[in-house]
């Protein structure tokens, strides 16, 4: 049964973050790496929205909520990388209890925000196979703009309820966080009282953030796929096929690994194999859609040579 502390149980102020390692050296090394990493990260979704902005031609609705994507991949590895980077370098790797309320929460907002913006992004490509000559008659700018406001707000209101229970925990013992942010199985694991009752309302918000969504993008690729196949023209086929293949490719790489963190039972819960976990669909996630969309999209590509061209005219 799920009780409230007394009012004089003593109350953990601070967390301290593990991170990866306490060797100095190693501490370095991986300092370097991180920094470029996510430098590579922002430069590459600031270069992205940068285009989206500057072209005309990608002002449609796919490039919209691409940009949207970008902007959330910028603001989910700001949102744990630059305290990492400090606490690799730092002899205290403190976090102060408000610190890591904040940091659980906004990561959770931006991570679950971009679980539902995917769905609207499969929406966006259902649209555009199955009915291209109403597709910008269907996906009008008022609903564009009313389907992204409607994934923040079902981001960072589902954020506020996972955080707030968490939190809201006893937390009167060990203060040592085995990850290298807050996230919320991690400091979970430390809470002085039984959490069953906090892990199923967990599992019941996983639900409705993950398997729900990955339900909705497997019914429109369904749909997708069967219009693709009426299609005679081969080559036709594959131009259809390649422009849903950077977003399946995404998709892939931020639900496999978010699945298994936040739908796992506790009892399976493996500190070091979550930190490696967390690092890819937070880190090299935000990493890699700038490339997989860079690099199979021949709109981006004319975009940047376009912004270059115009640069040494000015120069």
């Amino acid at each position: 049964m799920w009780m409230i502390p007394e009012q004089n149980q003593s109350w953990v102020s601070e967390f301290i973050l593990l991170g990866f390692s306490s060797d100095p050296m190693t501490n370095n090394i991986l300092f370097i790496l991180f920094l470029l990493i996510y430098l590579s990260s922002v430069m590459g979704n600031g270069l992205i929205i940068l285009l989206i902005c500057l072209d005309n031609q990608l002002h449609t609705p796919m490039y919209f909520f691409l940009c949207i994507l970008a902007m959330l991949d910028m603001g989910y590895v700001t949102t744990t990388m630059p305290q990492m980077l400090v606490n690799l370098l730092a002899h205290s790797k403190t976090i102060s209890f408000s610190g890591c309320w904040m940091q659980m929460y906004v990561f959770s907002a931006l991570g679950i925000t971009e679980c539902t913006l995917f769905v609207v992004m499969a929406y966006d490509r259902y649209v555009a196979i199955c009915y291209p000559l109403r597709y910008t008659v269907i996906l009008n700018w008022g609903l564009c703009i009313r389907l992204a406001a409607g994934s923040l707000v079902c981001g960072f209101l589902s954020a506020l309820l996972h955080t707030f229970f968490t939190m809201s925990l006893p937390y009167c013992g060990p203060n040592k966080v085995n990850h290298y942010f807050c996230e919320g199985p991690s400091v979970r694991s430390l809470a002085c009282m039984d959490t069953h009752f906090i892990e199923i309302v967990d599992l019941v918000l996983s639900v409705f953030v993950v398997v729900t969504p990955i339900s909705l993008i497997v019914a429109s690729y369904i749909y997708i796929a069967m219009a693709i196949m009426k299609i005679k023209s081969s080559q036709a086929r594959f131009k259809a096929f390649s422009t849903c293949a950077s977003h399946l490719t995404v998709v892939t790489f931020f639900y496999g690994p978010a699945s298994y963190i936040y739908m796992r039972p506790n009892s399976n819960f493996s500190p070091e194999q979550d930190k490696q976990i967390s690092l890819f669909y937070n880190t090299f996630t935000a990493l890699l859609n700038p490339v997989v969309y860079s690099l199979r999209n021949k709109d981006i590509k004319r975009a940047f040579l376009k912004v270059m061209a115009n640069g040494r005219m000015d120069l």
